[in-house]
């Protein structure tokens, strides 16, 4: 009983966590957000009836791509490569980090909907936070200034970003808080590394996040960022049609 009473108040404590995250980046890119338009001189609502539509669209399309995850060979499997970033990052440069971060929750929202969890929401935070710091910086830095060359300086800054974070992320809060919620010892994560990976030393978190987590993150951040630079020019036009309504 008093086991079944400390998971349900770390679970607990967890989601808190989770919340606060989300409060606080969604503060970080308003404030960037902000910044970028006094700068640029624009003085349209950070949210319109449209951009709101828009943010709905963008993370249903979101949620869908997150349905279909790709296994990788060099890290365990409970680290797996999707798409769900491309539609948001779309998105975020046409409306701007706030919105980006909108899209990231309701995304989160509607796969925990749909699809439930398996990981006692880690996974979850880990797919919003990480997502967040590779739209936010880049979404900043284009929102700045809007052209093909700084899209892609843009992309770059936000590829690097999730990775850098995504691995510090991993290495000091959530791999700790999934063998925490689970009541396993963290070297048997790494160990599960190890098989799927030869550089992965056993018992060496730091080894882990290098061979398995930051391939990971910047992998899906150039492949988004490629497709994105590729495809955004052409769908621009009809993403803001209408957008001051």
């Amino acid at each position: 009983m008093s086991n079944l009473l400390t998971n349900i108040a770390q679970n607990a404590v967890f989601v808190l966590e989770f919340l606060a995250i989300i409060a606080i980046l969604f503060v970080i890119a308003f404030v960037l957000e902000r910044v970028a338009a006094k700068k640029n001189d624009v003085k349209e609502p950070i949210f319109t009836t449209r951009k709101i539509a828009m943010i709905g669209m963008f993370s249903a399309i979101s949620v869908i791509l997150m349905l279909f995850e790709i296994p990788l060979p060099f890290a365990p499997g409970f680290y797996k490569l999707d798409f769900s970033e491309l539609p948001i990052l779309i998105g975020t440069f046409a409306f701007g980090p706030a919105a980006g971060v909108m899209m990231e929750f309701i995304k989160i929202l509607l796969k925990l909907l749909i699809k439930g969890t398996s990981t006692a929401f880690v996974g979850e935070l880990a797919n919003f936070a990480v997502g967040c710091s590779f739209i936010i910086p880049a979404s900043v830095v284009y929102a700045f200034k809007k052209t093909k060359t700084s899209a892609i300086i843009a992309c770059l800054v936000g590829a690097l970003s999730m990775t850098i974070f995504g691995s510090a992320f991993n290495a000091l809060y959530l791999l700790p808080a999934f063998a925490a919620l689970y009541g396993m010892p963290i070297d048997a994560l790494i160990a599960m590394g190890a098989e799927a990976n030869h550089l992965v030393k056993e018992g060496s978190m730091v080894s882990f996040v290098v061979a398995c987590v930051a391939p990971l993150n910047f992998l899906k951040g150039f492949s988004v960022s490629l497709i994105t630079l590729l495809v955004y020019k052409k769908l621009s036009p009809i993403i803001k049609q209408g957008r001051k309504s």
